[in-house]
């Protein structure tokens, strides 16, 4: 009699302890980074907040605790992602950035797995008016003084093109063409705010007057100044990228060559971090952004739904928009953490 009360205690206070541990088990696999904090950056392009607020969103439903986003330009922000000053960035151009991610030490340092935006294009742009009229399809056409005085806006004759923010690595790109396709003397690249100057730019188009500038998409430019219709895009004589990239051949699928490699966007990460954290990791490697989504949301932002508050209801339609996706990408990540 007393050693069956004695198995039946033991017994009962196992089921105890099973009952009080299944919920923390539970837990446990809907909250995989409960308790790990995360710091993500993006750059000074505001457009890039969307992206980035929507993996901070996906990382809080897996329970990280997710830092207010630190600004910084890509160079510094990869390096300071490699020595685990922070964790992530949502917007690495992949090759445009490939420099950069070399330098902050590569895949030794920096974790990239999946593609979150895929098919990102860049390239020089001319109101559609002006290359009609002159016949104009090619930059490397700006060497005659006569084409280039057409885009002069402040009087020096050489052509201005409304250019690439210093640190965002399409600029090392344009100061090359300018050398390798003759063009130093006959263009001046603006540089300075790129959303004050191509507000400047569209102001001028719709105003009738001839512009030059460069842009990428996904962004909301284009949705403003539509390829083939307000604008159009210049191609360039041949493939000519700095550094490393000398030999790369930027010629498109169907032959057009706009002198950039179409990019890949990809979440980056401290690789160390990321193999601590597999739910993350496997999150970062699954989620995956359509070019007119985000060219979309970037439309509403400048269109004036551009405080943080607007973003963070974009980000909450997106998801609800899309809730089979965005649970896909949290069961994946739930999935993939220890068990």
């Amino acid at each position: 009699m007393q050693k069956r009360r004695f198995l039946k205690n033991i017994l009962g206070g196992a089921a105890i302890a099973l009952a009080a541990a299944a919920p923390f088990h539970a837990h446990a696999a809907e909250m995989p980074g409960a308790g790990v904090k995360v710091q993500p950056l993006k750059s000074s392009i505001a457009e890039e907040t969307f992206q980035t607020l929507l993996v901070m969103q996906a990382l809080k439903d897996l329970g990280y605790e997710v830092e207010p986003i630190k600004e910084i330009e890509y160079a510094a922000g990869h390096i300071a992602i490699g020595n685990g000053d922070a964790t992530f960035m949502a917007d690495h151009w992949d090759p445009l950035h490939v420099d950069f991610y070399e330098k902050a030490g590569g895949d030794a340092k920096l974790y990239r797995q999946g593609v979150y935006s895929d098919g990102a294009l860049q390239g020089y742009l001319i109101d559609k008016k002006t290359a009609d009229q002159y016949g104009i399809k090619s930059i490397d056409q700006l060497k005659d003084p006569a084409i280039a005085k057409l885009f002069d806006t402040d009087g020096d004759g050489k052509a201005d093109l409304a250019g690439c923010n210093p640190g965002w690595g399409c600029e090392k790109v344009i100061e090359h063409h300018l050398d390798t396709y003759g063009l130093r003397d006959a263009v001046t690249h603006k540089q300075g705010s790129y959303a004050a100057i191509i507000a400047d730019t569209i102001t001028r188009q719709q105003q009738g007057q001839a512009v030059l500038y460069y842009t990428w998409t996904p962004y909301w430019v284009s949705g403003v100044l539509v390829p083939g219709k307000d604008v159009t895009w210049l191609q360039v004589p041949f493939s000519a990228l700095p550094g490393e990239r000398k030999d790369v051949d930027t010629a498109l699928p169907d032959g057009s060559n706009y002198g950039f490699q179409a990019n890949k966007q990809h979440i980056v990460a401290n690789r160390a971090w990321a193999m601590a954290n597999p739910a993350a990791a496997k999150l970062f490697a699954v989620m995956k952004l359509s070019n007119n989504d985000i060219s979309a949301q970037n439309k509403r932002m400048r269109d004036g739904e551009d405080k943080e508050a607007d973003i963070e209801r974009h980000v909450a339609g997106w998801i609800k928009g899309h809730a089979d996706v965005y649970q896909g990408w949290l069961k994946a990540a739930r999935a993939a953490a220890p068990q």
